[in-house]
């Protein structure tokens, strides 16, 4: 095992604490699996490098950190490298674990690539380590590290889908400073809220309980929103470095038109833009002083920009992960910012709290059905879901299924997290229906008349995925349902003589 003589940077004390008590654990446990609770900006990337050296150096076994964006990927090396941990970035060329390297990097679906290409063996990984582990992409890796202690990271656990609880992956909870003591003590900024309370009636939930891009879109592009939005900023965060969240790309675009009209400096950044255009933006974000800058979905985790002086919600979330992130990006502390504004604009404040007061996560980990209900009791908006049912004839058809809906827009949003390409979702979709058709035939024929039965089906998945790439053409929409059906009916083909065999 391969040590290193740097030395190692200064800890806060709650940070030393919390790495000893699970350092303790691991001595101490022969099948660990435990889940690890800080807020954002409580230091949790150094915090877990730390555990990865002293776990090398104590118990002489490798290392592998999962992270789910390409960004928490580089920060996580340069944060290992900074305190003497030798390190590799696995990517798509990367052949088996090298001798003289004990810890690795990697996102989720390079590693598992590489793993079922058998390109990487991981039998002699002791310690898997997962950086923001309430995403559930990290669960299919689980299987291939069964004699690794697992420490999970996440500021909130709870997880991002309500029907795969953390605590089934997880057997404890280690929860550390909460939010109001990191502030006290100096380490957070204090926040100053402005909330002003939006009629919601019209959002529209999806499968999974979050309000869908289009129904966002559609509330928070109209005039009187985007109205009250600059009236908040003026009145709250003018001339200050401002954040600006947004549900849809369509609606950032109206807040970027309308903040450029009244005279102020703005920029608009999404996922369609290129890696060369967001360096330039955030570039540009981080020189000027009193910059805005509106975004869809990119900037909740993997940026760091302690200058942020407001951050502004400028769209309802059931998510309260994905609210402690938003609202993180402007808590970072720095000697000439002690405070930092927060405007609510999505009534995120009445559904969860203010951001500063203290979560029972032990509760909510415990029990997150019931966290789960209450959540969605508060949301408000009409669901989605309830408006595309299936029909008992259609229903009657696939009595072996048991789930036969499909988030479009969960799955798109969670290919966005993920750095994966928009086309998968289509792909999944798709398998998703083979599937069905295959689990409810007993012969091709009868499968591929299935396939033709969930045509309604499939041009309303069309319809949702396209209303999630929001500029895509009629024509295109027509292409595309053609093209899935043509994909689903060729995988029913490919795959029944597969199935019957077996």
């Amino acid at each position: 095992m391969k040590t290193t003589t740097k030395a190692v940077q200064a800890l806060y004390a709650y940070q030393q604490t919390d790495i000893n008590n699970i350092l303790d654990q691991l001595e101490n446990s022969s099948n660990l699996k435990l889940l690890y609770q800080l807020p954002t900006g409580g230091g949790k990337t150094v915090i877990f490098s730390e555990i990865a050296r002293q776990f090398m150096e104590r118990f002489g076994k490798r290392v592998m950190i999962l992270t789910h964006r390409r960004e928490l990927c580089t920060q996580t090396s340069k944060t290992l490298k900074n305190i003497g941990v030798k390190n590799r970035i696995i990517n798509s060329s990367s052949g088996n674990l090298k001798a003289d390297c004990d810890c690795y990097v990697a996102m989720v679906e390079t590693l598992r690539n590489r793993i079922k290409s058998k390109k990487i063996k991981t039998s002699d990984v002791g310690l898997v380590i997962v950086d923001e582990a309430h995403h559930n992409s990290f669960r299919k890796l689980m299987g291939s590290f069964k004699k690794a202690f697992i420490i999970g990271v996440t500021a909130t656990p709870f997880s991002s889908d309500v029907t795969k609880p953390m605590n089934l992956h997880y057997k404890s909870l280690i929860t550390g400073e909460n939010i109001s003591s990191l502030i006290e003590k100096g380490f957070l900024a204090r926040p100053n809220t402005y909330a002003h309370e939006v009629e919601l009636n019209s959002l529209k939930t999806g499968v999974h309980g979050d309000y869908t891009v289009s129904s966002s879109n559609d509330l928070y592009s109209s005039q009187p929103m985007l109205d009250l939005l600059l009236n908040m900023y003026k009145e709250h965060s003018q001339g200050k470095k401002t954040l600006i969240f947004n549900n849809g790309i369509a609606a950032s675009q109206k807040v970027y038109e309308t903040f450029i009209d009244a005279g102020i400096s703005i920029k608009h950044l999404d996922n369609k833009n290129s890696e060369k255009e967001r360096k330039e933006i955030l570039k540009w974000f981080k020189k000027t002083k009193d910059a805005v800058l509106t975004s869809v979905s990119i900037l909740t985790t993997g940026f760091d920009e302690p200058s942020v002086q407001n951050v502004i919600l400028n769209r309802a979330t059931t998510s309260i992960t994905l609210y402690h992130q938003m609202i993180g990006r402007g808590a970072r502390r720095l000697p000439s910012k002690k405070t930092f504004g927060i405007i609510d604009l999505g009534n995120n404040i009445q559904r969860f709290g203010h951001w500063e007061e203290p979560v029972d996560w032990q509760n909510v980990f415990q029990h997150p059905d019931l966290f789960a209900r209450q959540l969605h009791y508060q949301g408000g908006g009409k669901s989605a879901v309830q408006s595309h049912g299936f029909s008992a004839e259609l229903r009657a058809q696939f009595p072996n299924t048991l789930e036969m809906t499909f988030d479009i827009e969960e799955h798109y949003q969670e290919a966005l997290h993920t750095d994966k390409k928009p086309k998968t979702v289509i792909q999944q979709s798709v398998r998703q229906q083979a599937k069905m058709c295959l689990d409810n035939a007993a012969t091709l024929s009868e499968a591929l008349s299935l396939a033709q039965a969930l045509q309604p089906e499939i041009e309303w998945r069309v319809k949702q995925y396209v209303k999630c790439l929001e500029n895509a053409s009629t024509n295109y929409k027509q292409w595309l349902i053609e093209d899935y059906q043509q994909r689903l009916k060729g995988l029913i083909i490919k795959v029944f003589p597969k199935v019957n065999a077996a």
